[in-house]
């Protein structure tokens, strides 16, 4: 049984091998670490926690003689650290910029990104919020200052001053909000940072006028009783990217089927990124979560995988 596991792996390598380059290597080249052995540190955008924890812990189960040591960290920390040579991988929700591009060409590395699946960002509410549904154009307002106020949105709404809340200021779902909502407007001084995912749960749940921006993998797997119990405490926001003459359809929420079909408007990519240049341990988990295994818990965790299909059935009343 675990001759076919490392027969299948060795195969699914053939096609991530252009994560190795072909330039010279990182600092780490004397650590002595195979596709399915050895020890490295690897960088995690917290945001995806959830979902890179269960392909972790699966992929150690596999192969105990590989160790990951995952760093969870905002988006930009995990960056910097992947720039610096002290993580091998970066799991993010973006692409190198050219600046990053140049960096590494300046040392001779050509570092490789595979995309790994869909998630997006949710926006979460208090549970006695009767606004539920927001269309961008109101997501925009609220995060730039333009609505301040509840009632702006609905005259009915008692709910007061709108407070809007952030996992942290250097995460990923802030600067998405900023490229993609906002459209490169700063942020409104009024919206304030957490710290961490759990901490923005905990806010919202207590707090009901508040919006928060979560990434979706903490929140789709609906089987999980810790999600269960999360939903439970907080409403999920239907968006529209219709600014107007909306019809309740046009308001979509974050479910795995959305994302796939592309109907939830606020939805991004999410990679792999090695700077390793030959087939070692990153390589190897690289390879692992492109393929059949690994998009298979990102599809039962409530996400898109990057290869495979999500089976979608239209139930019709009669």
């Amino acid at each position: 049984m675990k001759h076919s596991i490392l027969t299948g792996l060795t195969a699914g390598l053939l096609g991530v091998m252009g994560l190795a380059g072909c330039n010279g290597d990182t600092k780490s080249t004397a650590v002595l670490d195979t596709p399915t052995s050895g020890t490295i540190r690897i960088g995690v955008d917290e945001t995806f926690a959830p979902i890179i924890k269960s392909e972790v812990d699966t992929f150690q189960k596999l192969y105990p003689d590989a160790r990951l040591q995952a760093v969870y960290q905002p988006e930009r920390d995990v960056m910097q650290a992947f720039l610096d040579d002290s993580v091998r991988l970066a799991v993010v929700s973006r692409q190198l910029t050219e600046a990053e591009l140049a960096r590494f060409k300046s040392i001779q590395i050509e570092p490789r990104a595979i995309r790994i699946g869909v998630d997006g960002v949710a926006i979460i509410l208090h549970p006695s919020n009767p606004d539920s549904l927001l269309t961008t154009a109101q997501l925009r307002g609220i995060f730039t200052g333009q609505l301040t106020q509840w009632n702006q949105l609905s005259p009915g709404n008692k709910k007061g001053e709108i407070t809007a809340v952030f996992d942290n200021n250097n995460s990923s779902t802030a600067r998405f909000v900023q490229d993609s909502i906002t459209r490169g407007t700063a942020l409104a001084k009024g919206i304030f940072a957490s710290e961490s995912n759990p901490a923005l749960l905990d806010y919202v749940a207590s707090h009901p006028n508040a919006i928060g921006v979560i990434g979706v993998n903490w929140i789709s797997d609906r089987d999980d009783k810790g999600v269960q119990k999360l939903l439970g405490r907080v409403r999920v926001a239907g968006i529209s990217a219709k600014a107007s003459n909306n019809s309740p359809d046009d308001y979509v929420q974050p479910y795995q089927a959305y994302l796939a079909q592309k109907t939830y408007p606020l939805r991004r990519e999410l990679y792999v990124i090695s700077r390793e240049a030959r087939a070692g341990l990153g390589t190897g988990f690289a390879s692992f979560v492109a393929g059949n295994k690994g998009q298979l818990i990102m599809l039962k965790s409530g996400l898109m995988p990057a290869t495979g299909q999500v089976r979608i059935i239209d139930v019709k009343s009669n």
